[in-house]
């Protein structure tokens, strides 16, 4: 393995994480293409604002539809076949797509259409995704390989998808989202190289004092209610998900009205707007290659209490300055930051619970961030509209520094907390490691 292999994906972390990082990359390609280009296409037929912002909510409402049912599926079945499953589903969903706008059939409702459908299948194929890594490294690694699948995020997701999606869309409408469906489709295959994982035991033995030796129920609601009922009962857990959930409405008051607060009262212009998500991909990008350091010389707890504490002082920042060049400061400080947190909460979380919970579990964690965005982004509307473009900072700076008060003490708990079963992988290769 060459040098820069190594760095990228150091050899411990076994051949499966490669093929994971590879997929989860690559599928980010795709995403980050329909990230410019589905706006673009809603936009160019319609200039209806309920609308426009519907195909956003469109991709987000099925999360909150479907987020704990996906999470019970991904504890039930073997979860690289269900992530294979979930991609060509997608894939079949864009490609319909394809074959509307190359016909000239499609319209603002079967955009919207193919926007739920899709989201909903990304539920799935997240959801169970996030359930691989636990099972294919040690715990000790849950931090570096975390951050390494985020650095795809910021990377293809965030930095080089959007651009090449406008560009594509510029071309013609169809092919952002044919490359979109060749992106989706290499990514099933790569996942289809990572060796068969274990279907998750259907024993609740230790997941609940009270079950004995009793064995799961089979209905899904059951194994729903199993999953939020452990992650209530476990406070580290809990409070995790908490802070997590107060902490996405505070950022989602202000996120939800940032193009007007960046075009209107930063007077910064749309390519100023796209800059601030840029400014944000590369602080991000900047933490991916300090985080092996961070993650060696300062402690899980330190960096939590840090990264939400620059979390409130970005509110205070945002609602403060009137110059574009300081936003684009703070939104690169930001971006640093918040890949940190992202990394080591989820390290945290996935370390914490056992295997067989991990997509139940992870799904209650993902209904808090996205329930807590939708929140959140319907208060900072309406704040916005009531009192101006810089009072959903004003709110965002009081709640954060408000919840950071009340969970200072608990995050150095949630930080030690210890995993209830013992059952991550040993210290042995991981398995599916072949490589020399």
């Amino acid at each position: 393995m060459t040098a820069l292999g190594e760095l990228i994906a150091p050899r411990r972390l076994g051949r499966d994480f490669r093929w994971l990082m590879s997929a989860a990359w690559t599928s980010n390609i795709g995403d980050g293409i329909a990230l410019a280009a589905s706006p673009l296409l809603i936009a160019s037929m319609t200039s209806s604002p309920v609308l426009v912002a519907s195909g956003a909510m469109l991709q987000f409402l099925p999360w909150l539809l479907f987020g704990l049912h996906a999470g019970a599926i991904a504890d039930r079945v073997e979860r690289r076949m269900l992530v294979m499953l979930a991609h060509g589903i997608r894939a079949v969903i864009v490609l319909a797509l394809v074959a509307f706008l190359v016909t000239g059939t499609a319209n603002i409702a079967i955009v919207l259409a193919v926007s739920f459908l899709y989201g909903t299948a990304e539920v799935f194929a997240d959801t169970s995704t996030s359930t691989l890594l636990p099972m294919m490294v040690k715990p000790a690694d849950l931090g570096i390989g975390n951050a390494r699948l985020q650095a795809g995020f910021l990377v293809a997701n965030q930095l080089a998808g959007p651009p090449l999606g406008a560009f594509l869309f510029a071309v013609g409408h169809f092919w952002p989202f044919l490359v979109q469906v060749l992106a989706v489709s290499a990514a099933l295959v790569l996942v289809g190289r990572i060796a068969r994982q274990p279907v998750p035991p259907r024993s609740s033995a230790g997941t609940d004092p009270s079950a004995g030796s009793e064995p799961r129920k089979s209905h899904v609601g059951h194994d729903i209610a199993e999953g939020v009922g452990w992650a209530w009962r476990n406070k580290p857990v809990r409070t995790l998900i908490i802070i997590i959930l107060a902490f996405n409405v505070t950022w989602a008051a202000p996120w939800g009205i940032l193009v007007l607060y960046a075009t209107e009262h930063l007077r910064m212009g749309p390519v100023g707007f796209g800059a601030l998500t840029t400014a944000s991909a590369l602080g991000g990008l900047a933490a991916t290659l300090s985080f092996g350091w961070l993650e060696r010389h300062v402690s899980f707890a330190t960096l939590m209490k840090i990264c939400l504490s620059l979390e409130v002082l970005m509110h205070l920042a945002f609602a403060l300055t009137t110059n574009g060049v300081v936003a684009l400061g703070i939104m690169f400080g930001f971006g640093a930051y918040a890949f940190v947190w992202g990394t080591i909460s989820t390290t945290v979380r996935q370390r914490l619970v056992p295997h067989q919970l991990q997509g139940r579990v992870g799904s209650v964690n993902m209904v808090g961030v996205f329930g807590g965005m939708v929140i959140g982004q319907a208060v900072g509307g309406l704040i916005a509209q009531a009192w101006g473009l810089t009072a959903p900072w004003w709110f965002a700076f009081g709640g954060a520094a408000l919840t950071l008060l009340l969970m200072w003490r608990q995050i150095s708990h949630i930080a030690a907390a210890k995993p209830v079963l013992e059952d991550a992988p040993a210290d042995e290769s991981p398995a599916g490691d072949t490589a020399q």
